[in-house]
């Protein structure tokens, strides 16, 4: 009879997910958006999602074995690492540099913190900005959707490369519209607004896994249904980020587009879905995640408004990701009848 009790002391927590059942919902969610990425970019999604993948499972395996550390690729966050990561770049990036990306991420963003949950910042954020920093002019390459060039080879096929045609993304329309404030910007905005279909769509150039609002929500309301991310940070990143646009649509409506349009384009969704929703980076407590969220959208606009990037997503999520301890420590929870943030 004793040995089939188990006697533990309080606090006794009922855990309805597990890191890999988490993981797993976060690679379910993001499902629509890799289906939207094999349609409008075909053979090279293919391409740059499977190397970001295998990648990272492999440096996972690899670090593992350094540090004599049990295998952790059944916990599935090598896997979401690989995806977000392939998803925030374009798809003419060249394989070799996604394996480049991939090492970064897991060896330098997340292993020599000690492995997962002891990472400061996003692990696939991290390898974006090392590519960013490494092989600027690859990360600004855009091309054209298959939806609009009929060239681009299908997924399976064994037909001739075509040459690249590339298309600048709705942001970097956005930012030359701002460039040139000397005068009025008022057809360049109403040719933004003229393409709000594809961007819903994701039939236009960008990164990607960020070019499909749809498919993106229905991820993310996944996420959200199943309780695997809390609907706080999504809603204080998108708000932020659309009253700041809003305001700045409303002083100066010849150089700034209207909010929903910043919603819709870059990497805003798949931000607020399901990169600064990261459980270990985020703050845990409510009014945290709040700060935290609203922070990864104000700067986010801050940079699309005023800096000299088009997005600004992932400056913004490694910012929050540096000050996401002290703001958990200033908005922990007080005990009963214990001493508040002593």
């Amino acid at each position: 009879m004793a040995q089939i009790l188990t006697v533990s002391p309080s606090p006794h927590i009922n855990k309805h997910h597990s890191t890999q059942s988490i993981m797993l919902d976060v690679v379910i969610g993001l499902v629509p958006a890799a289906i939207a990425s094999f349609v409008f970019f075909r053979m090279k999604a293919v391409v740059v999602l499977a190397s970001c993948i295998i990648s990272c499972m492999v440096f996972e395996v690899i670090c593992n074995c350094i540090r004599k550390k049990q295998n952790t690729l059944g916990d599935l966050s090598a896997v979401v690492t690989g995806i977000i990561l392939a998803f925030s770049l374009p798809p003419t990036i060249p394989f070799w540099a996604c394996i480049i990306g991939s090492g970064f991420a897991i060896v330098i963003g997340k292993m020599v913190f000690g492995g997962l949950g002891a990472n400061i910042f996003n692990p696939a954020m991290a390898g974006r900005c090392f590519l960013t920093a490494c092989f600027g002019g690859m990360m600004v390459s855009w091309t054209v959707p298959a939806t609009l060039d009929n060239n681009m080879p299908k997924v399976g096929a064994s037909s001739v490369a075509p040459a690249a045609i590339t298309q600048a993304t709705p942001l970097g329309l956005i930012k030359e519209a701002l460039k040139n404030k000397s005068a009025p910007q008022d057809e360049k905005i109403a040719a933004i607004r003229g393409i709000f279909k594809n961007m819903l769509i994701g039939s236009t150039a960008g990164c990607l896994g960020e070019t499909s609002t749809i498919a993106l929500l229905i991820g993310g309301i996944y996420l959200i249904i199943r309780k695997t991310i809390d609907w706080i940070i999504p809603v204080a990143v998108l708000g932020s980020a659309f009253i700041c646009a809003f305001i700045a649509c409303e002083l100066d409506p010849h150089h700034y587009v209207a909010p929903w349009l910043h919603l819709a384009s870059g990497g805003l969704l798949i931000c607020a879905f399901f990169i600064a929703t990261d459980p270990v980076t985020a703050p845990l407590t409510k009014k945290g995640m709040w700060i935290f969220g609203a922070g990864v959208g104000a700067l986010t606009m801050l940079i699309r408004l005023v800096g000299e990037y088009p997005e600004g997503i992932m400056f913004a999520v490694l910012l929050m990701n540096s000050v996401s301890p002290l703001i958990d420590r200033f908005t922990k929870l007080t005990p009963a009848g214990g001493k508040p943030n002593v």
